[in-house]
């Protein structure tokens, strides 16, 4: 969320930007979490899918991932990001309705027809497609047991590092392909290969109780780690002359911040954000509608806050809160208490009925108890 809201001040193109860009701390930093947010997000991904498919059949898991990520894909190409492209292109469009006319028109960015930010979930159900078939075998003894042996060595201090050993081999060989961050599908075989390599970690051994200690338990050297790299990467080409070589020692480095960054977060995650509260509970309801929200709500703020004279913080202070409380405001209002809203969200169907007092069920039967409810 304070990443996008970011793309509209930073100095590189994005769907509305300020009148004055910025480079410098701003760039970097937004660099820094480019490098490891979607990567982490593929990982525990991963550990979400292992807890999800542990007693269901492959069937199964295959409807309710088409449930929760093909249907609001779909829903989101058609209702969410024709908004920001308009909103981007709005110049050359009477009126929203008039740029649905235009929809198919060619692939973004040059035509109208995006997934724009929800890639990550057409991805997540193309990874869905690839395990569905090998489900069983996946989860089976013999698996289980090859993960156990293979997890050993990676509770060792600085063990996990082994995972960036097929993350290097892997964009060696392909991005001399396949252009990198293209979130096509068709096109991005480097990225895919990159980010699969993360959700089936995060499959076989974030869900291991001592893999995941291992990552609490040396959480300080995965982050000093990721702090030498950080400075590899961002100062390392400026003292080289070839300009190639340069690309390769960010490259180099990038990978391996994209790694060391995700396990000491997820460290620090389980050292100190390991308790339950109600809040998370309603947080984690919400989630995916933000996910799916945030983008065009900042992209829609974002174009009319730019235009305000005022201080520059001051509009990304607005564009953050103004985002923020219209999320809470639909979620609350249209998605939330309404099951057909909830379906399109990829959320789960409520028992809750929306047209009785919040916390209250109708009872579907005489045995109908509290627990249910």
């Amino acid at each position: 969320f304070l990443y996008h809201a970011g793309m509209v001040f930073v100095i590189w193109d994005w769907h509305v930007k300020n009148d004055v860009l910025y480079g410098g701390f701003l760039k970097y930093s937004m660099t820094f979490l480019h490098t490891w947010r979607m990567p982490l997000l593929f990982m525990i991904s991963g550990a979400g899918t292992y807890y999800a498919v542990r007693k269901i059949t492959p069937s199964a898991y295959l409807g309710e991932r088409t449930r929760r990520l093909f249907v609001p894909l779909l829903a989101g190409i058609f209702l969410l990001v024709p908004v920001q492209v308009y909103i981007e292109k709005i110049a050359g469009y009477s009126s929203l309705r008039d740029f649905y006319k235009h929809m198919f028109e060619g692939i973004y960015p040059e035509g109208n027809f995006s997934w724009h930010h929800l890639w990550f979930i057409a991805y997540l159900y193309f990874l869905a497609l690839l395990i569905t078939p090998f489900l069983n075998m996946l989860r089976s003894k013999k698996i289980s047991g090859l993960a156990d042996r293979l997890a050993e060595p990676l509770t060792k201090p600085m063990g996990l590092n082994l995972v960036i050993i097929p993350l290097f081999l892997s964009q060696l060989i392909l991005r001399n392909y396949f252009e990198t961050e293209r979130n096509d599908l068709v096109n991005d075989w480097a990225s895919i290969c990159h980010y699969s390599i993360f959700f089936m970690t995060g499959f076989l051994f974030l869900t291991q109780k001592k893999v995941a200690a291992a990552m609490s338990g040396y959480r300080r050297l995965y982050l000093a780690e990721t702090i030498i790299f950080t400075a590899i990467m961002f100062a390392g080409p400026s003292l080289v002359r070839d300009e190639r070589t340069g690309e390769i020692i960010f490259d180099v480095a990038e990978i391996i911040i994209s790694w060391t960054c995700s396990v000491a977060a997820a460290g620090y995650a389980r050292k100190y954000l390991s308790f339950d509260s109600p809040f998370r509970k309603s947080a984690n309801e919400a989630i995916y509608p933000f996910y799916l929200l945030h983008q065009p709500l900042i992209v829609v703020t974002g174009y009319f806050v730019t235009s305000l004279q005022v201080a520059d913080i001051i509009k990304a202070l607005i564009i953050i809160l103004q985002s923020l409380i219209l999320f809470i405001l639909i979620y609350n209002s249209l998605i939330r208490p309404f099951n057909s809203m909830r379906v399109i969200f990829g959320m789960k169907i409520s028992r809750v009925d929306s047209t009785l007092p919040l916390n209250m069920t109708r009872p579907s039967g005489e045995g109908s108890d509290e627990r249910r409810a």
